[in-house]
């Protein structure tokens, strides 16, 4: 009798991982195969006149499963259809702060997304894209380097101090700005969501999902810009405290803007 209770507690321990490992899987997968097709995008935030168009496949979004499996319940919900193709539906909630949460729909057969949904903290839709017809055959994605980033956390936290990461975010790249425009820009992630923190030597035009504050550096008057989807005091929050920043040692992360782009 012993043996079997433990037997089911373990089967329900696993059951419990089974949503968020099967999701990982899939995006796993996603990194080498991709469906093709016709795809509807829509983006309504940040606002825009035309928010919808067209593509012949899904936008690229820099999933991260580990830090999403760290900051998001993933939920298996039903079985639905997308362009004709048997599909799953996972959501992903915050485990903590005011983050957008998402829906992600993965075939079946392929294990990869054929849909996803962002939406605001109050549900207001954000972005959705799905394909409306797929191709026969999954085709192979080009294979990207991740550059590394072990001591960012550490070297942002010295160069912007009294900087307070939104919950569930930590720092995954840096790269110099374009030419012309000088300065630093740090991308943060939760695992879905990004947020870019730029260092700037000029400010930013206030809007909505963007916040700012002027600070002392070492060649003068600078500016940290915080932009991306998360309300407004939120983002405020993040910045209220830095007074100052010293860039020198973002340098050694921030890769070179490719001149060819």
């Amino acid at each position: 009798m012993r043996r079997v209770l433990l037997l089911g507690l373990l089967f329900v321990g696993t059951a419990q991982a089974t949503d968020a490992d099967d999701l990982a899987a899939a995006l796993k997968k996603a990194r080498q195969w991709t469906a093709r097709g016709q795809v509807e995008v829509s983006v309504f935030f940040p606002p825009r006149t035309t928010p919808t168009r067209t593509t012949n496949a899904l936008p690229a979004v820099p999933f991260r499963p580990a830090l999403l499996a760290r900051n998001f319940t993933v939920t298996r919900g039903d079985s639905e259809a997308v362009a004709g193709r048997p599909s799953t539906r996972f959501d992903l909630t915050p485990k903590q702060g005011a983050a957008a949460r998402w829906s992600l729909w993965i075939d079946r057969e392929w294990n990869v997304p054929l849909a996803f949904e962002e939406r605001m903290p109050d549900g207001t839709l954000a972005r959705r894209a799905a394909f409306l017809k797929v191709n026969g055959a999954l085709a192979r994605v080009p294979v990207q380097a991740v550059p590394p980033v072990v001591g960012l956390s550490a070297v942002l936290k010295a160069a912007l101090p009294g900087l307070r990461l939104p919950a569930g975010f930590t720092p995954v790249a840096a790269k110099a700005r374009a030419e012309g425009q000088g300065g630093t820009e740090i991308t943060l992630s939760d695992g879905v969501n990004v947020l870019a923190l730029i260092v700037a030597p000029r400010n930013v035009r206030p809007a909505v999902g963007v916040a700012s504050v002027r600070v002392a550096g070492s060649g003068g008057v600078r500016f940290v810009w915080l932009v991306g989807n998360l309300p407004d005091a939120a983002l405020k929050t993040a910045l209220a405290n830095v007074r100052q920043v010293d860039e020198a040692g973002l340098g050694t992360f921030a890769a070179p803007v490719d001149a060819g782009r």
